[in-house]
């Protein structure tokens, strides 16, 4: 690919929450129109439109799309990618962007996820076994869900957390305050699915799901779609001087898979390929974990933002649970981390996601984000992960044009 800035010039998101009377074509239509005001453009302006979607990934999502909000001709991609599945819509439109096939583009995320209840796993057998032959790519002879390791997020990332803690003497109070942060600062955001504070208490004593995650330390499911609008810098150069004054500059676009570890022989290793593409994305961005003024990241469960405090470089190594104690990154602290809520509270319809943390981070290097506004805000940090496994991360900056 060709080198060159790309820009976010226009941005929407919906509120989290259940729409028993929209479909995934409504809600991803709703937030094309909103990014298309914001930036002041029509659908006759981009030349590509890509769609995150994991639940109706094969329905041709993109094009559905198309026939609400203009049929131009243009490429459509349908884009899945686990939870990184709308981090990677942004990159299909930033790589056509650089490939000099593109000045400007659409990535939607967009999702309708319900009460769909735990995520991940395998089926079990309950019939009676009478047939112990070797089966399938890896000889299996019998489901071992449950038995040996387990697929089932919750238990992938309490799994992930004890290790951490064992190995750094993290406590599950330092867990559980993740999830009052969080809880706590979606009180701040009109966008967010669950509004409601927790104290630490209540955390502790709710029901456990997978220790030393309790239930408001898992992130909820639900509805809910965004957008961007991205655009070379030749082409933001003609834009309105407002819309040239709101841009924000995508630094950093890198995406990682797991690299082999025996760890991941026998559950997901969510820690290196996040390793990995966090300084993957400092070293093209120029810029170190110190340079952050918020960072958006993946707490599908309050074990894994913990993690990822590490892994992103945030504290010092093996100093996630000091830092959580230190308040470093509540809204006030030295790196905000997760202002939105996070996805403990935000909520997190999958193909959304990744789209929606772009969204956030944006609206506050914009000056926009009202009551949670992180003052001063001018880098940020958005960062998902998916298991299988795929790990994005984008760093933007507001920058004068």
């Amino acid at each position: 690919m060709s080198g060159g800035d790309v820009w976010i010039v226009g941005t929407d998101m919906t509120k989290v929450a259940r729409y028993p009377d929209k479909d995934v074509v409504d809600l991803g239509s709703q937030v094309a129109f909103g990014a298309f005001e914001d930036a002041s453009m029509t659908i006759d302006d981009v030349q590509v439109l890509a769609v995150g979607n994991a639940y109706e990934s094969n329905s041709g999502i993109a094009q559905r799309i198309q026939k609400q909000i203009g049929q131009t001709g243009i490429p459509a991609y349908n884009v899945f990618n686990a939870c990184a599945t709308g981090a990677t819509a942004v990159r299909t439109v930033i790589m056509a962007i650089r490939a000099g096939e593109a000045d400007a583009g659409l990535a939607i995320g967009a999702e309708q996820m319900g009460k769909m209840g735990l995520l991940g796993g395998a089926a079990e057998n309950k019939g009676e076994r009478k047939v112990y032959s070797p089966k399938g790519r890896y000889g299996s002879v019998l489901p071992i869900e449950g038995n040996l390791g387990t697929g089932l997020m919750p238990g992938v990332f309490a799994q992930a957390g004890m290790e951490y803690a064992l190995a750094h003497g993290v406590t599950r109070e330092q867990f559980a305050k993740v999830a009052e942060k969080n809880h706590r600062h979606s009180a701040l955001n009109p966008l967010a699915q669950y509004q409601k504070v927790f104290t630490l208490q209540e955390i502790l004593d709710a029901e456990e799901i997978s220790y030393p995650n309790t239930l408001p330390m898992c992130c909820p499911t639900g509805d809910g779609a965004a957008s961007v609008i991205i655009v070379s810098a030749a082409k933001l150069a003609t834009l309105d001087p407002d819309v040239r004054r709101r841009a924000v500059k995508i630094s950093a676009s890198v995406l990682t898979t797991d690299p082999w570890t025996e760890s991941d022989l026998v559950q997901p290793d969510v820690n290196t390929l996040t390793r990995q593409a966090a300084a993957k994305a400092y070293e093209v961005a120029g810029v170190g974990p110190d340079d952050l003024d918020l960072v958006e990241l993946h707490d599908c469960f309050a074990s894994a933002e913990l993690l990822h405090y590490d892994n992103l470089g945030l504290c010092e190594p093996g100093g996630a649970g000091d830092f959580i104690d230190s308040g470093a990154p509540t809204r006030d602290g030295s790196i905000p981390v997760n202002v939105s809520g996070g996805l403990l509270s935000k909520g997190h319809p999958i193909g959304s996601t990744g789209v929606a943390n772009l969204y956030e981070v944006a609206t506050h290097l914009r000056g926009e984000a009202g009551d949670r506004q992180v003052e001063g805000a001018r880098v940020g940090l958005a960062h998902v992960i998916g298991l299988g496994s795929a790990c994005a991360i984008h760093i933007l900056e507001k920058a004068a044009v």
